[in-house]
């Protein structure tokens, strides 16, 4: 069944075209017997045969497949990783919050599309992803993360009509181990510390940060969303609802907090409140009720922290400008690096004020329960874990204890006799 418009090898073969012709494959020049059949959208496609029984096996599999609803399309597995990318990012940008998507977004860029973005979906296997995971994904958070998008892109593509039969992602081993940081990495500056950082502070940002974040450990981004109608002065508390977050380099409202436990109500000191009426005073704050709507439109009038000039507040440039040449000036700054990425760090930063206010309270003997309220954490443990440190004199008083001077004495029943 030769052809001289085909442009398949066998018929180029014995009908060469002519000088600078250029002919295209047809799909009927191949084999005497042809097996028509229709996919489950009802499509007619075909495959050629040399021989009959062959085309009968064929159509057998093919027509059982369609049946049991496992039939699979080949030429929809032919697609690239980047096209597929496209796709399913036009759904998954309009989920989650916009961290997460942001998130998302980076990896995608930074580790995947540039390695296996011309990959077609039907030619990724898994002992090349574990490779690639293992020896060019450096960190346990990064490979782990990595996993996750990878392994979700390709099940979308596995109920997208079948494009791949398998997820070559799914059983993906993080090969780098967790990598915890130091203690002395973890725990916040001490009050004198703190003392040096709030004193090479511009007096505006004392305000901010020193009356207001040092007394209620809030989150930047809850402190920079926070809105008068959300303050209640008579009962001394602020009600967190919404939070100001990045995107792209641009501030955006965002209708919840980090977490479900984020919604909350965090009490004041004196000096925290003094901080609201020194910025209503300032800035006249609205009590009006906005709609967040995209997100874009700030609605600064209605917030009571903002940024020296009027705008909103910045806790990223907040945390790179003021706050980095404070604690340079203190003298209490160091650079650590991160034992997950390799990055460079500045210890202390501002989210360590979380970290004090839980270590006083842990120390004032509040509960746990009560502490994780206040901070907003979903999860008990990690206010011990990670929040609280030990007091200022826990050494001195182990110290002590282990070399026979004063400490702790255990107390038996018969000494109480």
């Amino acid at each position: 069944m030769r052809s001289k418009t085909c442009g398949c090898a066998p018929c180029i073969e014995k009908y060469p075209p002519a000088e600078h012709g250029e002919r295209k494959s047809r799909r009927d020049c191949v084999g005497s017997w042809q097996a028509r059949f229709r996919d489950p959208t009802g499509k007619q496609k075909a495959r050629n045969f040399q021989k009959k029984a062959d085309a009968d096996a064929f159509l057998d599999k093919i027509r059982t497949a369609v049946r049991d609803r496992t039939y699979r399309d080949p030429k929809r597995g032919k697609i690239t990783l980047a096209e597929w990318w496209g796709e399913w990012w036009e759904v998954q940008k309009k989920k989650g919050h916009v961290t997460t998507r942001n998130r998302k977004l980076g990896l995608w860029k930074t580790h995947i599309s540039g390695k296996w973005g011309a990959y077609r979906l039907i030619d990724l296997e898994y002992m090349e992803l574990q490779r690639w995971l293992s020896w060019e994904v450096k960190g346990h958070e990064s490979q782990k993360r990595c996993k996750e998008l990878l392994t979700a892109l390709l099940d979308a593509a596995i109920k997208d009509g079948e494009r791949i039969s398998v997820n070559p992602a799914l059983h993906l081993e993080i090969t780098t181990p967790r990598v915890e940081k130091h203690p002395d990495d973890l725990k916040p500056p001490t009050e004198a510390q703190y003392a040096l950082i709030h004193a090479a502070l511009p007096a505006y940002y004392q305000v901010i940060l020193k009356e207001f974040a040092h007394e209620t450990g809030m989150r930047p981004g809850e402190y920079a969303g926070l809105r008068l109608h959300c303050v209640d002065e008579e009962e001394m508390v602020v009600h967190i609802k919404e939070i100001l977050v990045l995107d792209g380099g641009r501030l955006r409202r965002q209708a919840a907090p980090k977490t479900k436990a984020g919604f909350r109500t965090v009490p004041l000191t004196a000096t925290a409140v003094g901080a609201i009426q020194f910025m209503k005073e300032k800035w006249q704050p609205h009590a009006t009720r906005s709609r967040i709507g995209d997100g874009l439109d700030l609605h600064v009038e209605e917030l009571v922290f903002r940024g020296p000039r009027g705008g909103a507040l910045n806790a990223n440039n907040m945390s790179k400008r003021p706050w980095r040449t404070a604690i340079q000036q203190a003298g209490v700054a160091r650079q650590v690096v991160n034992p997950e990425t390799g990055h460079t760090e500045w210890w202390p930063r501002i989210y360590e004020y979380r970290h004090r206010v839980t270590s006083v309270l842990h120390h004032a003997g509040v509960s746990e329960k009560d502490t994780q309220s206040v901070l907003g954490q979903e999860r008990g443990g990690r206010v011990t874990w990670v929040y609280t440190h030990e007091s200022e004199d826990a050494r001195e008083n182990v110290r002590m204890a282990l070399s026979g001077g004063s400490g702790l004495r255990v107390v038996r029943e018969r000494d109480t006799a």
